[in-house]
């Protein structure tokens, strides 16, 4: 039969660390209606100066495992991963917000197939969670959803199951707090099968250790970093392509103007006018970045994984591949309004009357060469993803040898004691 591995991260929890192992424990039958055969419970100690070392170590059935000094949260949940056992492996903290009972049903899910099982405070269970932490949880699983394409409704819950063959696949994690979302980024733009199970939460025991304003923005840095190291013109793309609508606006507005029969600028006006050129250009060069990105991503990566700005091609061609025409009409375009302002200024025309075409050939131009330069950049990439294809395909003895390199990547993130470089 299946077993399991529970690993409780624990930090200066002497006020619930008993109850938490003893509420693990005793769900041992229902694990057993689950056709989970066996339970591991291990209480990694994260250098606590209060008495939960000496409460842990007389709990029978608790392996307590020990960090002389503090390292984080995250770091004393992958020392648990790399001591477990288990088929599955889960884990919760051990402040008693979290309920153990719930184990045997993330584990049904799990043996359905299920990479990782998400235990959602969101979802509809009862939740004594205080209002400040549930708008946070609610923005950072909606931010989830936008960068990684599918539906989560807890990117951060410290109670989770998963199978132990994708460590391999969510590694590395950090030591911080930020474990949980970062394992959520990372499973599913990794293309995982992910799943939540509702759960209730409750009030903390003993003081928190989260500060919302600073883990807060740690949990957005980690998840936007992290989802720029997989769908980089998901974030970015999405970026330019602000600015370039930004930029169209104050055009059809100045277009407007124009038909109307406005010929002055307030000095508001012509701020905007300006902003808006520089969004364009900065957008432009935002967008393409994005998009040359993702090939040097993919590069990295020995299987496919989910990419793309909507997660589905909106063209028979990709985009980028006009990047080459486009650039080239955007750079005529501009050359074509500069030489026509030239020949009116030498006709006589003020630059006063002027001015506002030259801004407009100086824009086009930009993007012109903005464009060409990814269309070259973006082709040569092409070449070498090609080539490394064609170099699997003709080779595929290289494929099946395990590198040293690669084997030291397994054995690190099963074992994440093991020394680094």
């Amino acid at each position: 039969m299946v077993s399991l591995s529970i690993v409780i991260p624990a930090y200066n929890e002497e006020d619930g660390i008993a109850e938490i192992a003893e509420r693990v424990l005793a769900i041992r039958p229902a694990l057993a209606e689950a056709n989970i055969g066996s339970l591991e419970l291990l209480v990694v100690d994260d250098g606590s100066r209060d008495r939960t070392v000496e409460i842990a170590s007389q709990i029978p059935g608790v392996t307590l495992v020990r960090h002389e000094r503090n390292k984080g949260y995250g770091a004393a949940l992958k020392t648990g991963f790399g001591l477990a056992r288990g088929d599955l492996i889960g884990f919760l903290d051990a402040d008693g917000t979290y309920p153990p009972e719930y184990f045997p049903a993330l584990c049904r899910e799990a043996l359905k197939g299920t990479d990782l099982v998400i235990g959602s405070r969101m979802a509809g269970a009862e939740s004594r969670m205080p209002r400040t932490r549930r708008v946070g949880n609610l923005f950072f699983a909606t931010l989830l959803s936008l960068l990684a394409h599918r539906r989560v409704t807890d990117s951060a819950s410290g109670m989770r199951v998963f199978r132990r063959e994708i460590l391999e696949r969510i590694y590395p994690l950090p030591d911080g707090l930020n474990l949980t979302p970062v394992m959520s980024t990372r499973a599913l733009h990794e293309g995982l099968a992910v799943a939540e199970v509702p759960i209730p939460y409750s009030e903390r025991l003993g003081r928190s250790k989260l500060s919302v304003v600073h883990d807060g923005s740690l949990f957005l840095r980690s998840m936007v970093w992290t989802a720029l190291t997989y769908n980089p013109v998901r974030i970015l793309g999405l970026m330019g392509l602000a600015g370039i609508f930004f930029s169209l606006v104050v055009a059809a507005w100045l277009i407007v103007a124009r038909l109307q029969g406005q010929t002055t600028l307030s000095p508001v006006a012509v701020a905007a006018l300006f902003v808006g050129v520089v969004a364009g250009v900065t957008g432009t060069s935002v967008f393409s970045l994005g998009v040359s990105f993702n090939y040097l991503v993919s590069l990295f990566y020995d299987q496919p994984i989910r990419q793309g700005l909507w997660g589905r091609p909106l063209f028979q061609t990709p985009l980028e591949h006009h990047f080459g025409w486009l650039g080239l009409l955007a750079l005529l375009t501009g050359l074509g309004v500069g030489a026509a302002s030239l020949a009116l200024s030498l006709n006589g025309w003020e630059i006063s009357r002027l001015w506002l075409y030259l801004l407009g050939s100086a824009m086009f131009i930009l993007v012109g060469v903005q464009l060409m330069i990814n269309w070259v950049l973006l082709r040569v990439l092409e070449e070498l993803s090609r080539r490394e294809q064609l170099i699997a395909t003709a080779l595929p003895e290289r494929n099946n040898a395990v590198t040293p390199a690669k084997e030291l990547d397994s054995q690190l993130a099963l074992n994440p004691q093991l020394p680094r470089s």
